[in-house]
């Protein structure tokens, strides 16, 4: 059974959406030549504010994304893409969004969707100050594990994005469903990931016994006539907590690029040294 190879994509997304494509197509790209097999990008991939155009963009970039993964054979896990419809195709009331992400196989078919349960609220000592995703999203309420057979080894994708990270039971709920690697796309505060960003994926981890990708958004962006930054350093942890890959960067000009392997055989040893979900009593 041989490990399968992981990219995790860190970008510095703006407002120009065209141009953010070109630059994913090339992170895409330059990833499957060195050998990933999954290529994970982070949330807002496409654009750093401006949702409700990109949303309206929702068909076209999907097909794109098929695309990529199509022609470079990888299975790609397309960070976040706002939506007008839920789930079901019915419209999101009030004029929201759905915060989106899709997992696409290595022949361009969606596997999974999943719509962020978790919407960050916070207030943050930053240019921002205040952050209410619910003003522009609507929640998510289904868990998603999507069964993936990746370079030959079966292998279940449990998906999260950025604030999920913080809500332990959800990454329980995962392994619980048949998790083996949780991916985290996100666009962290410079604050909060300063402060929480390693420490929150670590314990996903341990929590989970899962291989945990973050793949982040890394630099400044300038919105209209706002600036937001954001705090890079894309990770990727192991189930026994320990890092396997960090961007080290909290500075992004077009991408970079962490790697690291999953490795069925490892994680299987780390789940029976420590047979945690035997152990538990309150789950």
């Amino acid at each position: 059974m041989n490990p399968i190879r992981i990219a995790s994509v860190q970008l510095c997304s703006q407002t120009d959406i065209d141009q953010n494509l070109a630059i994913i197509t090339d992170a895409i790209a330059d990833a499957a030549h060195h050998g990933a097999k999954l290529i994970v990008l982070p949330e807002n991939a496409c654009v750093m504010g401006r949702q409700q155009l990109l949303a309206t963009r929702f068909d076209e970039i999907c097909e794109r994304y098929a695309q990529m993964a199509r022609q470079h054979g990888v299975h790609l896990l397309a960070g976040t893409l706002p939506c007008q419809t839920r789930p079901d195709g019915q419209p999101v009331a009030q004029d929201k969004l759905r915060q989106v992400s899709l997992l696409f196989d290595n022949t361009g078919r969606v596997l999974a969707r999943y719509d962020k349960i978790h919407l960050f609220r916070a207030t943050v000592n930053d240019a921002v100050g205040s952050y209410d995703e619910g003003r522009v999203f609507e929640a998510g309420e289904r868990l998603v594990v999507a069964d993936c057979v990746i370079d030959g080894v079966s292998v279940g994708v449990g998906m999260m994005i950025c604030f999920d990270v913080r809500f332990p039971t959800l990454a329980q709920r995962l392994r619980q469903m048949g998790a083996d690697i949780i991916t985290v796309p996100a666009a962290f505060t410079h604050r909060t990931g300063q402060a929480h960003w390693q420490l929150l994926l670590q314990a996903r981890a341990i929590d989970s016994q899962c291989l945990l990708v973050g793949s982040a958004q890394g630099g400044t962006h300038r919105i209209g006539d706002g600036v937001r930054q954001t705090w890079g350093h894309s990770l990727m942890v192991d189930a026994h907590g320990q890092i396997l890959a960090d961007s080290g960067r909290t500075d992004t000009e077009r991408y970079h690029i962490v790697y690291a392997d999953y490795d069925a055989r490892h994680q299987t040893a780390i789940r029976k040294a420590m047979p945690i979900f035997d152990c538990h009593r309150l789950a």
